[in-house]
């Protein structure tokens, strides 16, 4: 099978998501199963304000666009809710692709304790991203 992973969290960092992440793939492809991530590092970036060991893929939205057409996957999963994942959802919705995406952190909470952001309004996105996705993966 042929599977995009669509992620904001990639290595080098290190934190849970990334590991879980890397733990899924290696897992997919030792099954014999193909599998295309798509990451910060193969797009011009930003450092994340408050945090520029994360860096924002900004504007990556046609070349991911190009990469899922040229890669024809099977399956793709979402597993951030961030710029990549942000595009790869806008493209699968506007192309009526199957996706599943990853509720991996307290996200809200996060955004909050860096911008005047209410976790209101973060809990208010994260049911937004997440409501067409066809399954929520939930690590624990």
């Amino acid at each position: 099978m042929r599977i995009v992973l669509a992620t904001d969290a990639w290595e080098p960092q290190v934190n849970g998501v990334v590991r879980t992440l890397s733990r899924i793939t290696a897992e997919c492809r030792a099954m014999g199963h193909e599998v295309e991530v798509v990451e910060p590092s193969q797009f011009k970036t930003i450092p994340c304000p408050t945090y520029p060991e994360i860096r924002l893929a900004l504007g990556a939205e046609e070349e991911i666009r190009e990469r899922l057409r040229a890669f024809e996957p099977e399956a793709v999963h979402i597993a951030t809710e961030g710029p990549i994942g942000i595009a790869t959802r806008r493209i699968c919705v506007e192309w009526k692709l199957p996706f599943t995406t990853s509720y991996h952190t307290k996200f809200p909470e996060y955004v909050s304790a860096r911008f005047p952001i209410p976790v209101q309004v973060g809990y208010a996105y994260m049911k937004w991203f997440h409501k067409p996705s066809g399954r929520l993966m939930v690590a624990t």
